[in-house]
């Protein structure tokens, strides 16, 4: 039987195809700790403890997906946010850094009030609304989508993390049912924003295992989503109430700009952790 020290050395060099250093490393970290339920401390205390069969057995099972480039993600079936253990598959996104940092910007604005009533649209996984439930003083949140899959994932994440989030199975681009005019104070969203043109700049891991659905828009109208929440903002939104986009980096001042046009009395346009345009927020 192997030890935590050769079964990591065993991970990095058969995925190294697929995902090379550092990246491989990171990743093997990622299937120990899941596989053995160890922390990183843990790990590092315990690197010559024997995995048992059946350890072995899921480590060389997460080891054969990985090498097909399959994200570790759907691999362990669980995603790290904002504090939150998600779970993750094919139906929904796998969550990013960026959205942490708009669901953070949100957390330090509204923080100390209470009694928020929230929406997020096109929510996948529940991520948003999920970490906003769990640190804001909430009345009510909401989390509208499109597709059930997804929706069937949010309702699973919901119960196991116990965070009461009512879940809207809606097309943003119909009217949106349920919710009162001028009864919100924060929508957020991170509507699909890649466009189709940009497929061949995307790792091959994305284009080939996350939802298309939730990824692009067409060429001709990369805008659609922010159009439509601007104006679905306009009506559910109390006056003061807040609007959040994560958008594609290209279009900060167009996004900015609909939000003006669309009656929201400041727009500004946030730069991420990288320094690029990543969020867009209004306040009406």
């Amino acid at each position: 039987m192997a030890t935590i020290q050769q079964t990591s050395q065993h991970i990095r060099e058969n995925i190294q195809e697929a995902y090379p250093e550092p990246e491989a490393g990171a990743i093997a970290q990622l299937v120990l700790e899941h596989v053995l339920q160890k922390s990183r401390m843990q790990l590092s205390l315990a690197q010559q403890e024997e995995l048992n069969p059946e350890q072995e057995a899921q480590v060389q099972q997460a080891v054969e997906r990985l090498k097909k480039q399959e994200p570790v993600q759907y691999v362990l079936g669980t995603a790290h946010f904002y504090g939150l253990d998600l779970q993750v598959d094919e139906r929904v996104l796998i969550p990013r850094p960026e959205t942490e940092e708009l669901v953070d910007l949100v957390v330090r604005e509204h923080q100390g009030r209470s009694g928020l009533q929230v929406l997020d649209i096109c929510t996948g996984s529940g991520c948003i609304p999920l970490a906003l439930a769990a640190h804001l003083q909430n009345d009510r949140v909401y989390g509208l989508e499109v597709s059930e899959g997804a929706l069937k994932v949010a309702r699973t994440n919901a119960r196991q993390l116990k965070l009461p989030v009512a879940w809207l199975e809606q097309d943003v681009f119909e009217p949106i049912q349920g919710i009162a005019a001028h009864s919100l104070d924060i929508i957020t969203s991170n509507p699909p924003y890649v466009k189709e043109q940009e497929k061949a700049l995307m790792r091959a891991n994305v284009l080939a295992f996350e939802p298309h659905l939730a990824l692009f828009v067409p060429d001709e109208d990369p805008l659609k989503y922010y159009r439509r929440i601007a104006e679905v903002g306009a009506d559910l939104l109390k006056k003061g109430g807040r609007l959040y986009f994560e958008i594609n980096e290209q279009y900060g001042h167009e996004v900015r700009q609909l939000l003006l046009e669309a009656g929201f009395t400041q727009a500004q346009v946030v730069q991420d952790l990288f320094g690029k345009d990543r969020i867009v927020k209004g306040e009406l």
